[in-house]
């Protein structure tokens, strides 16, 4: 058996090792703490599926009766028995000499038996790693700490926190701050000028789901437009033909701006439109509102490009929605590629943090902040200095949703094991 002996300073970085040496499925014998950190014994899975014996045939209808019922009572015995992890070897071996069990079932069964065991000690290591956490690294607590305060994932969190530069900047928490908010700022991409898209104009659609603000950022679009070069170089578009009168809000906006107004239905009418069209400096298309779990948004982002024309597609993201529906939506929209991105309702949003974690790890090109119904006044450049701090500074103690450091530590490492239970309870 080949038995590997890892050892390193945390729980962590033991893992890290033991997955590179051993693979992920690794089975974990043992973990202990040792001077300068900890120890960790493992073996690889395929010796585990080495010490099984070949499966013996059934007996044969000679067998006495009392040799027949002998397997019978073994394994009453065995699935009566209570599920202790200090009996798991033992088990395991009793099961595997059991003659009645099909080569197949067995397999699938040692199998799930070292999943089940792979995840409890992980999570065990986990759990240590994360509860030593503000004990260990001060600056990286106050890193996780602040950085789930402010509304963004555990996910976003982690990364900067295994990236955290390690020395004297590590123990001290403000300079971690610091450090922190510059991540976050080289990683948020923004549009550093508008001139570049107004002056090379082109066909733009905004999309996303219903109350986003579409339709009162395309107004806002296009009144920047028209300043620039004027109401006869501008058309606009519209796809939403569901909604009663919903294309009557956008007609209204383009006879106060002096801008025709089309609608079409399908692809064909979006060509026929399109090519109509071709002598517009820019064309803005306002698409129909729907949720992101409607098959139909696979439709519309397949309309859009079949138009025989380049479209450049912009997502409204919704500020004050939660980050798993922020993720939902990218995941929609994204399917054939996206453009960039606005953020609506900025002055709506309790924290900016779900909004700008989601730009961040989808790697959007943030161009507007949309920050209220007024046309064309509520829109503007988006700024990453101002978006960071803005993120967190909206941060409060008396907030409900603020961990301290001990509720810090309980949060992040049960959510490892709730990830990892499900993929166990799945697979």
């Amino acid at each position: 058996m080949n038995v590997k002996r890892i050892v390193a300073k945390t729980s962590r970085e033991a893992m890290r090792q033991l997955r590179e040496v051993l693979g992920p499925d690794a089975v974990i014998l043992s973990n202990r703490a040792v001077d300068g950190g900890v120890e960790v014994l493992a073996i690889p899975a395929e010796d585990i599926a080495a010490m099984a014996p070949p499966v013996v045939d059934m007996p044969t209808a000679t067998a006495t009766p009392a040799a027949a019922q002998r397997p019978r009572e073994a394994v009453a015995d065995v699935q009566s028995e209570p599920l202790p992890e200090v009996t798991f070897k033992r088990r395991l071996v009793e099961r595997v000499a059991l003659p009645s069990q099909d080569g197949a079932q067995l397999a699938k069964s040692v199998i799930s038996e070292i999943k089940m065991m792979q995840s409890r000690l992980e999570n065990q290591l986990a759990d240590l790693a994360w509860r030593d956490l503000p004990g260990r690294d001060p600056s990286g607590a106050t890193l996780m700490r602040d950085m789930l305060a402010a509304g963004f994932s555990a996910t976003l969190a982690r990364e900067l926190l295994d990236s955290l530069p390690r020395g004297e900047e590590r123990s001290d928490a403000e300079q971690a701050q610091v450090w922190m908010r510059n991540t976050l700022m080289k990683r948020l991409q923004v549009m550093q000028n508008e001139t570049d898209m107004l002056d090379a104009g082109g066909v733009f659609a905004l999309m996303g789901p219903t109350g986003s603000g579409k339709t009162t950022t395309t107004a806002k679009l296009a009144a920047r437009f028209v300043v620039r070069h004027g109401a006869g170089k501008l058309a606009l578009l519209t796809t939403d033909s569901y909604r009663i009168g919903g294309h009557e809000q956008l007609r209204i906006y383009g006879k106060i701006l002096g801008v025709t107004v089309h609608a079409v239905r399908d692809a064909a009418d979006l060509r026929i439109a399109l090519k109509e069209l071709r002598n517009k400096h820019t064309v803005l298309i306002d698409t129909v509102g729907m949720s992101q779990r409607d098959q139909a948004v696979a439709e519309q982002v397949e309309m859009l490009c079949q138009a025989e024309h380049p479209i450049k597609r912009l997502l409204l993201l919704n500020a004050t929605s939660h980050g798993d529906t922020l993720d939902e939506v990218v995941r929609a929209y994204q399917s054939r590629g996206l453009d960039g991105c606005i953020l609506s309702k900025v002055d709506e949003a309790a924290s900016l943090g779900p909004a700008l974690d989601c730009a961040i790890r989808h790697q959007l090109n943030v161009h507007y902040l949309a920050t209220g119904q007024r046309v064309p006044e509520d829109l503007h450049l988006a700024n990453r200095q101002y978006l960071i701090h803005r993120a967190f500074k909206t941060r409060t103690l008396s907030s409900p949703w603020q961990l301290d450091d001990s509720e810090l530590a309980f949060a992040l490492s049960g959510q490892p094991t709730q990830h990892r239970e499900s993929a166990v309870s799945h697979g």
